[in-house]
């Protein structure tokens, strides 16, 4: 029986960062040197960013925080705070968006309901605690206490896909699980000033955010997303390239800038192991209708675009996402197939067109999926 995912939902947290404001905060920092002021109004400038979120309240100029952990709102400036204060603020915040996610997807699925969730996968690299977020979605929605629950931790960016897949071999085990997969990601907690041009990128591109899956193969006439075929691949360079260390003043983001050209030269054989996989699959890569790219840059989605010879419009739902929510590591590709599922599956007609994910992340890893887009059916 097909494995469907069913929907998916999203969350963010309430605090809005503009990217011109953010730019101009950083940009006045103490100790940047000339260069580092350059390349932050570069960096913030060239990010086509408009609008992220952040769990971190402070990072504001409408309201003054009294003692401020991250900024310093009175004077402009931004604080150091230590891992253990960043982890706190995690453990505080990411457990609301964890659950307003997952019972969105819930609801969304009406002929679901929480006893029927079988599985639960939870995805974070931002921080940690335990009990952890897969233990309070069982309480929290009431789920059955024998629920099995996973949590995959610190794979960054293309954490979802492992997870999706994780879901499918359940499904495929068992037609009978329901599986949910939450991602959650507060990556505005370890953001600082500095002249490091891979801290400045992060600082430019990171935001927060949550998006949660539904995955059975139980209700096949339903609408959803098929999940037909996953593959990774380690690019043979590139392993120093991306990287996330934790560091005494939080988790240190390493995004050099010679990542996309490592995309741009290995994009094509990391994608062949997953087209293999289907024999229809006799087309150029812009003869796949919907591509589902995470957006870890706008660099990235340029040099993937070329590569592939894509169109303007193929790239509309990735390119979206990145204005209005920034990167929000393993959220992110969530929030591009939420789009495409929104906007397409509404019509009979896309029934049978074929989505092309990915997603990039340390090592360098790059993360594929071929999916099939299934409207509901009748009868």
């Amino acid at each position: 029986m097909p494995v469907m995912m069913r929907t998916i939902q999203t969350a963010v947290p309430p605090t809005i960062l503009y990217q011109d404001k953010a730019r101009d905060v950083f940009a006045a920092q103490p100790g940047l040197t000339r260069l580092g002021q350059r390349l932050i109004a570069t960096s913030f400038d060239s990010a086509q960013i408009s609008t992220r979120h952040t769990a971190v309240s402070e990072f504001t100029t409408e309201k003054v925080a009294k003692n401020p952990d991250f900024f310093d709102a009175e004077n402009g400036l931004l604080r150091s705070p230590s891992t253990k204060v960043r982890n706190e603020l995690f453990a505080k915040v990411a457990p609301g968006l964890f659950v307003e996610a997952a019972t969105k997807a819930l609801e969304a699925c009406p002929d679901l309901s929480a006893p029927d969730i079988t599985h639960v996968i939870t995805v974070s690299c931002t921080g940690f605690y335990n009990p952890g977020p897969d233990y309070q979605l069982v309480r929290a929605l009431g789920l059955n206490p024998s629920t099995q629950r996973y949590h995959l931790g610190f794979m960054g960016c293309y954490a979802a896909f492992p997870a999706l897949r994780a879901a499918k071999s359940f499904c495929d085990a068992d037609p009978d699980s329901v599986v949910l997969v939450v991602c959650a990601e507060l990556c505005s907690l370890h953001v600082r000033s500095s002249n490091d041009p891979d801290t400045i990128m992060g600082s430019a591109l990171f935001a927060d955010g949550a998006a949660a899956a539904i995955i059975t193969a139980r209700t096949p006439q339903a609408a959803g997303l098929q999940l037909d075929y996953f593959e990774t691949v380690l690019t043979p360079v590139g392993e120093e390239a991306m990287a996330w260390n934790i560091g005494d003043e939080g988790f240190e983001m390493v995004l050099g800038t010679y990542v996309p050209h490592i995309i741009d030269d290995h994009i094509i054989g990391a994608l062949a192991p997953l087209l293999a996989r289907d024999n229809s699959l006799n087309t150029t890569y812009s003869g796949i209708p919907h591509w589902g790219i995470h957006p870890g840059g706008r660099a990235i989605l340029d040099r993937v675009q070329k590569r592939l010879e894509l169109s303007e419009e193929q790239l509309v739902p990735a390119r979206r996402v990145l204005n209005d929510y920034g990167n929000m590591s393993s959220s992110t590709v969530m929030f591009v197939l939420k789009e495409i599922m929104e906007e397409n599956l509404s019509s009979v007609a896309v029934s049978g067109e074929r989505v092309c994910s990915m997603a990039f992340g340390p090592g360098l890893t790059v993360e594929t999926s071929l999916m099939t887009l299934l409207p509901a059916r009748t009868g």
